[in-house]
């Protein structure tokens, strides 16, 4: 068996604990950058022509002045079994409202005058923290109509899928599980800021 001892010095100590020390701050400030860069990618909503340029993005027309502006709190948890559904909806287009968790956002609720085959009205709710749009969903209004992402529904310019979809009412979709309006999930959000 062969046994190395070393000697340091208290300046080598130090050193090297400088170097230590130098390494932790360098890998803080890159982790710290890098979630900057997500914010900085958010859409901008702060103006209405910003929230009607937004939809516009994704060929939609709207009224240009909003149906309702109403501001909405952010459930503190995803125990909330209807905030989650929506959240999944929000994830699926790149965004997720856990990160503004307990925060609250104002709710801009547009109605669309282009919606394909629309018997009753379909309206555009963006979700706006801090000027920038953290989320949002299209919603029919109609008794089988759907509820889904910014992205036109299948069949028309766009490339967007029926599994995207969401009923707003009746049963829940097979392949999702989910019934409930994530407009429930915004009048949820909404008693939760009269209530809190």
């Amino acid at each position: 068996m062969f046994v190395m001892t070393a000697k340091l010095s208290k300046s080598k100590l130090f050193a090297a604990g400088l170097i230590l020390l130098a390494a932790i701050i360098l890998i803080v400030v890159f982790v710290t950058a890098g979630g900057g860069d997500a914010v900085e990618n958010t859409p901008v909503g702060e103006t209405n022509d910003d929230r009607v340029a937004y939809l516009a993005s994704f060929g939609w027309s709207v009224n240009a002045q909003p149906k309702q502006t109403q501001q909405v709190k952010i459930p503190d948890s995803t125990e909330n079994k209807v905030f989650a559904r929506y959240n999944e909806l929000q994830i699926s287009q790149g965004f997720d409202l856990t990160k503004y968790a307990g925060k609250e956002a104002t709710r801009y609720v547009y109605e669309i005058l282009n919606y394909p085959e629309a018997k009753e009205p379909v309206y555009a709710s963006i979700l706006v923290y801090d000027g920038k749009i953290i989320g949002g969903d299209i919603t029919d209004s109609s008794p089988n109509g759907l509820i889904h992402g910014f992205q036109m529904p299948s069949g028309t310019n766009s490339d967007a899928s029926e599994e995207a979809q969401e009923p707003t009412s009746g049963e829940a979709n097979e392949e999702t599980g989910i019934s409930e309006l994530p407009s429930e999930a915004s009048e949820e959000m909404t008693q939760t800021a009269t209530e809190g």
